[in-house]
């Protein structure tokens, strides 16, 4: 798939002035392969923001940000995931060193149940992006798994008996999570 031209508005809101300017113009994020989401974009061409409707903030517009923020859409429009038990770069200790899990899944009693790892769309999903979510389940033990570089999208269920990740066909709803017994 190649790189497209997407359309962004762009707009400022000026300082003491109920006065909006937009601004239009294309930039380079790929068409990603989950349904198209509209989202509060701001900045200057190059130093683009989205607006993050979990952590209520503007982030910088990356690759990897733009992949994030479909995908979190994705969950909470069409897998009725709650977005209060959504975490987004979620900081915690490994091997003595912080690290951050893209999207961290809770149930409603605040305990995670899933871990989703996002990556650019050029990124290729290999065996390293793999031991890398796998790696920080060692910390979690959540029984569910997803690699997702927005073009492709990988989903597991945790084997704990035989210590091993079972593929899905499908990326679980939130009541599936629900539904899991350990």
């Amino acid at each position: 798939m190649e790189r497209l031209f997407l359309t962004l508005y762009i707009c400022r809101k000026f300082k003491r002035s109920s006065f909006t300017s937009c601004q239009k113009y294309k930039t380079k994020l790929k068409e990603l392969n989950l349904p198209q989401y509209s989202f509060k974009i701001a900045g200057e061409p190059g130093k683009e923001t989205i607006f993050d409707q979990v952590r209520r903030k503007y982030v910088r517009l990356t690759p990897e940000e733009w992949v994030r923020q479909h995908f979190v859409q994705y969950l909470v429009r069409e897998g009725n995931y709650p977005p209060g038990l959504i975490g987004i770069e979620v900081p915690f200790r490994f091997n003595k060193l912080t690290r951050r899990i893209d999207i961290l899944i809770h149930d409603r009693t605040g305990k995670p149940v899933m871990i989703v790892e996002c990556k650019e769309p050029d990124t290729e999903l290999s065996q390293v992006v793999f031991d890398q979510i796998v790696n920080y389940n060692m910390q979690f033990r959540v029984p569910f798994l997803v690699v997702t570089n927005g073009i492709t999208n990988f989903a597991c269920q945790m084997d704990f008996e035989n210590n091993r990740p079972v593929p899905l066909e499908v990326i679980p709803n939130y009541e599936e999570l629900l539904n899991y017994r350990r």
